[in-house]
């Protein structure tokens, strides 16, 4: 469980009740962008408070005629998805900081140059972002976020999310070491062995991971893949 020191209050107030819970701030994040997390490890303590501040706890009975269930997990998520949370400042800034890093990924994975065709550095798009003064909510899904800050680059920064195809071509000595990553970074299509017993395919991948891929080609082949980015 999470110590209660490193916890955040999530706080939800409802038909003149007021219910929080203890829990750790990463799972609040994860909960906000949508995902699915198991939450039983992560509450500091067992128990839904009235004021956590004071320890003030709320019956067993209360919750039930709230919540319709009993089970903490349940009730807690609920205050999670419908509240407010209460975080430090310092809290704040860390969280704010570990989303923002989620938003550069996420774009740089994505998006590229529409006039070069060419990913964006995380740094560009980060200098961007710093520039267009964009401020990050720690509790606002990423995906929601992405497309605020897309629209506020592009008129600094020409910038799309894109799909690219690159024609990959594969000794056969070297398949098995790069198949499991060419299947991680993208969707192979049009697979097929030629007549040198080559593999070859033509990959899907996010615009902005074909440096990422291009490298991993190189050092696992040791420079003898073949890759043509396709129109």
């Amino acid at each position: 469980m999470v110590k209660v020191d490193d916890a955040v209050i999530a706080r939800w107030e409802t038909h003149g009740s007021r219910f929080e819970v203890l829990v750790d701030p990463l799972a609040v994040q994860m909960i906000k962008d949508g995902k699915e997390i198991d939450l039983a490890d992560k509450l500091a303590l067992d128990q839904v408070f009235k004021d956590a501040k004071k320890g003030d706890k709320v019956s067993e009975e209360h919750l039930e005629k709230t919540f319709h269930t009993r089970d903490l997990v349940t009730i807690a998520r609920e205050i999670i998805q419908k509240g407010e949370v209460q975080v430090t400042t310092e809290q704040r800034h860390q969280l704010q900081e570990a989303k923002r890093r989620q938003i550069v990924a996420t774009i740089a994975r994505n998006a590229m140059n529409p006039q070069t065709g060419a990913p964006h550095p995380a740094a560009r798009i980060e200098a961007a972002m710093t520039e267009v003064k964009y401020h990050v909510d720690p509790f606002r899904s990423v995906d929601v976020q992405v497309q605020e800050v897309l629209a506020k680059l592009r008129p600094i920064l020409p910038i799309r999310f894109d799909v690219v195809r690159v024609q990959i071509k594969v000794p056969a000595q070297h398949y098995p070491r790069v198949i499991g990553d060419i299947k991680a970074i993208g969707k192979p299509s049009e697979e097929r062995w030629l007549s040198d017993g080559s593999y070859s395919a033509v990959l899907e991948i996010p615009a902005g991971v074909q440096t990422e891929l291009y490298e991993k080609l190189n050092a696992r082949t040791k420079g003898a893949a073949e890759t043509v980015l396709l129109k």
